[in-house]
């Protein structure tokens, strides 16, 4: 008897030590994109201030993805609950520096600028705490952001989030999927004492998927911080000491959807963005509109911006891809308003799972606002500009 109890008790003991081990099980895996690229882009300005243009050849990291090293891990704590974080560094191929800037926002001295997340989760959803986007970027595979990634910023996607600007001190919590529709929502603290809105940040999402079909909406606003310089988020924001803390910098609504039929995707969406905090500025007599006159700029005070396209599987190996975005801008203060259209072919070659050859004719057309820039490569003038880019992607 004293037997069969000690080797019920070794048994339990085996037992409980390897139950130990499978709840303590964890996994960390190391990720990462790079894209590099050589870019013809046609009259790019010459210099800062300067109306003169030229062409322009160069080799560019992250056109299409946006070139990054991360760090992802999730460890089994046991009862179907798990710890997991990620940390993302973004850089340039073309330099190998440190890319410190998101949407144009500089943020020097951010390491993991663009990701930085600790949470759990378990069958009741995942919470995540730290710098992190809303939900809309994960509806971006609905749109042109998954065919053409920050190609489209400029025009548009820069501004309406798509693209996935980050949040700071935010929490985020994502929902499970209940028969295809889930759902998201994030808030970001300002951290102001005795000012719960100053650098204030909210975005609530969500989407329905079912087979073929995908459909999302989303809506997102941040308020100025303490110094009423910014806010939280990395969204651009209007001229430092316009409105005070904890007014209202941004607001952003997207609704879109996307159908799989056969090889081909089909999808379109429409954004909303209004900056309340918008001024009015004067046209020089030159008739040349001041930065200030740009999509997300000082005197925007609404943008909606348009997108169809189609990405159309030819082979296994190659899709042809196509797209255009119409984005309307309202000015503060005056009559005036602008329009930017672009218009995207190109092609994505598989060479590997984890190996493409992307090529991209961008024309993008400004009237009555200033020329961001297609793809972002130069800033061009009040009228149209072109880039053609060949990349390699690499994905590990």
């Amino acid at each position: 008897m004293k037997q069969s109890i000690s080797k019920l008790v070794a048994i339990a003991a085996v037992a409980g030590g390897a139950a130990n081990v499978a709840h303590a099980q964890s996994s960390v895996t190391i990720y990462g994109i790079i894209d590099t690229s050589i870019n013809y882009t046609s009259k790019a300005l010459l210099s800062s201030g300067s109306t003169n243009t030229g062409s322009k050849m160069s080799v560019d990291s992250g056109i299409n993805s946006g070139s990054r090293l991360g760090f992802k891990g999730t460890e089994d704590l046991g009862g179907g609950l798990n710890a997991i974080f990620q940390l993302e560094i973004g850089y340039k191929a073309d330099t190998g520096a440190f890319d410190g800037t998101n949407n144009g926002v500089a943020n020097t001295n951010t390491l993991f600028r663009r990701l930085s997340v600790v949470g759990l989760n378990g069958n009741w959803g995942t919470v995540l705490l730290g710098r992190q986007t809303d939900a809309v970027f994960q509806y971006n595979q609905w749109t042109s952001v998954a065919d053409f990634g920050g190609i489209t910023g400029n025009v548009g996607h820069n501004l309406d989030r798509l693209e996935g600007t980050r949040v700071n001190n935010a929490v985020r919590y994502n929902s499970p999927t209940f028969g295809g529709l889930s759902g998201s929502i994030l808030y970001g603290f300002g951290e102001v004492a005795d000012s719960s809105s100053a650098g204030q940040a909210f975005g609530a999402g969500m989407q329905y998927v079912n087979g073929p079909l995908g459909v999302f909406t989303a809506y997102y606003q941040s308020k100025l911080n303490a110094d009423a310089t910014a806010t939280s988020s990395d969204t651009a924001t209007l001229v430092a000491g316009n409105g005070k803390a904890g007014d209202t910098a941004v607001k952003v609504f997207n609704l879109g959807a996307s159908y799989q039929a056969g090889p081909a995707r089909l999808y379109g969406n429409w954004s909303q963005v209004k900056q309340p905090l918008a001024t009015t500025a004067t046209v020089p007599s030159s008739g040349v509109l001041p930065s200030g006159y740009i999509i997300g700029g000082a005197n925007n005070n609404k943008a909606n911006i348009f997108e169809l396209g189609i990405n159309y599987a030819l082979t296994p190996t190659l899709a042809l891809i196509s797209s255009v975005q119409r984005t309307n801008l309202n000015y503060a203060g005056t009559s005036n308003t602008g329009k930017l259209t672009q218009l995207n072919i190109g092609t994505i070659y598989s060479l590997s799972k984890r190996t493409d050859i992307y090529t991209v004719l961008a024309h993008l057309r400004a009237s009555n606002t200033y020329n961001p820039g297609a793809e972002g490569t130069a800033a061009g003038m009040n009228n149209n500009q072109s880039v053609l880019t060949v990349g390699l992607r690499h994905k590990f």
